[in-house]
């Protein structure tokens, strides 16, 4: 039998008219909006020969689905303070807290930690004033991303819509506005400074915060003056098999710690054996490995014997690496005969050869010994100075929950061959304006100085606009006093010329 589901519809409101009005169910109790929790502490001291105050805030933001912690010092006797610069910093990772540029370089107060040849690595660690902080010259807000720092994912949100890196930008983007509208700031001129993994998220950042219809499907128009990369990791298509990129652009840094350590001729500079590394990747070492298994053997034996002069390792070993001596190689065969090894995150630091773990960031000699210090000194500098009461725990670094989980635009997990630049290169080419600054460190095996300079130079960033600086550091380019000084005279400059 056919059944008419109009006439079963009408059947069913005739019984509720019949039944009368219904009972209207109880409306849910509302509920309450979350306070942002916030802990505010003053501040005076000199920056950059300048004596000032300062008001410091610990502030949580939140978003759909995460708590995200940022650290700002406002400087207070400025006439104009709604047009005065900001600057956004953020360390990478992914799963990194922004501790290393907020205790290394940025805060009004680092850690003690001026002699990577004798790194403290046990309790009682210390802190100094920083008079390099660029406080004197812009407003500073150091920012924790989801899961680092005291930064969290709520209940009610999920890891992939935030680790990702366009999933983790967007985050920065919106929690960034928030600070500008929470302070009244978003006619002040903006400026990122950004390390490592960092560098991506700025490059994604910029070209986001552009805005475009078949992007955020809107003009959303919130440019940037400027952009600061740090230890750049923006290429993520290099090092697959048969690309000799990587050589080419760890050759520079190899060659300036063989001169830190005395493996090369006497006399020689960090900078001058540098130097000397380019012009011998322009000469010899580009020929010779682009011909490959064509390179006659009496041409390959003087690129073996040339190379070694430039980068302290034996003929006999670069021979049989085919004149290809990996970062990895190169920090366990430079100082083999003192039975010692070289960190990758900065040469300058070692550790003996003997006894090494396999963990490629703990084991490390620079990250394993470095990190420590950070830790115990932002722990001790947040609870007595800046006043922080929390339950939860700083998260320095999160690779295991973060890192290994991220998805980079193929899946939670799976590497991404691809070049980030591009991402910046559109972001200054919609923004004449915006400047870019990249600083990398000499003894940065990484992410060397050669990679720093072909990466830009190969992404169509309008080369007008940026500036390249070398220091005499590592993947952190402001450990030690030379090197910090070096570095936060150039971000004045930088910051301090775009007002």
């Amino acid at each position: 039998m056919r059944i008419d589901r109009a006439l079963i519809g009408l059947g069913l409101a005739f019984a509720a008219l019949l039944a009368g009005p219904a009972l209207a169910a109880p409306a849910p109790a509302a509920r309450e909006t979350p306070q942002p929790r916030i802990f505010r502490s003053e501040g005076q001291g000199s920056f950059g020969g300048v004596r000032l105050r300062y008001a410091a805030a610990v502030e949580e933001y939140l978003l759909p689905g995460a708590s995200i912690f940022l650290t700002s010092y406002i400087r207070s006797d400025v006439k104009a303070p709604l047009t005065r610069p900001v600057i956004f910093a953020f360390n990478g990772g992914p799963g990194s807290a922004s501790i290393w540029l907020h205790m290394g370089l940025m805060g009004p107060r680092r850690v003690d930690f001026d002699d990577p040849a004798t790194a403290r690595t046990v309790a009682p660690f210390a802190t100094v004033a920083n008079p390099d902080s660029p406080l004197d010259v812009a407003d500073i807000v150091l920012i924790d991303p989801p899961s680092t720092g005291y930064s969290r994912i709520l209940p009610d949100g999920k890891a992939e819509q935030f680790y990702g890196t366009q999933q983790d930008a967007q985050a920065m983007v919106d929690v960034m506005q928030q600070w500008l509208r929470r302070h009244g700031r978003l006619n002040a001129p903006r400026y990122l400074i950004s390390e490592s993994y960092g560098t991506i998220r700025a490059a994604v950042m910029a070209k986001l915060m552009a805005g475009g219809p078949t992007q955020t499907g809107g003009m959303d128009g919130l440019t940037l003056n400027g952009v600061i990369l740090l230890g750049q990791a923006l290429d993520m298509g290099r090092g697959t098999e048969g690309d000799d990129r990587p050589y080419l652009g760890l050759l520079p840094s190899q060659a300036a710690t063989a001169c830190y350590f005395r493996k090369v001729a006497a006399g020689c500079t960090p900078q001058g054996q540098a130097e000397a590394a380019r012009r011998f990747i322009d000469a010899s070492y580009l020929p010779a490995l682009y011909a490959g298994s064509r390179l006659p053997a009496d041409r390959k034996a003087e690129v073996a014997r040339q190379m070694s002069a430039l980068i302290g390792i034996s003929e006999r070993d670069i021979l049989a690496s085919d004149l290809r001596i990996s970062g990895a190689a190169f920090a366990k065969l430079l100082l083999a005969d003192r039975g010692q090894r070289v960190g990758l995150y900065d040469a300058r630091f070692v550790l003996p050869l003997q006894g090494a773990g396999s963990d490629p960031v703990a084991d490390d000699p620079a990250m394993g010994q470095y990190v420590p210090g950070f830790a115990a000194a932002w722990n001790d500098y947040a609870v007595t100075t800046l006043k922080v009461d929390l339950d939860t725990p700083y998260q320095p670094i999160a690779f295991r929950d973060v890192n290994a989980r991220w998805d980079y635009g193929s899946g939670a997990g799976v590497p991404l061959g691809r070049n980030f630049a591009v991402d910046l290169a559109a972001a200054m080419n919609r923004n004449p304006a915006m400047r870019l600054m990249v600083g990398t460190g000499y003894y940065d095996l990484v992410t060397p100085l050669g990679t720093a300079e072909y990466t830009l130079t190969h992404a169509g960033v309008p080369l007008g606009a940026t500036s390249f600086h070398a220091y005499p550091s590592g993947h952190m380019p402001y450990l030690g006093a030379e090197a910090r000084t070096a570095l936060i005279r150039d971000i004045r400059a930088f910051v301090g010329g775009g007002k």
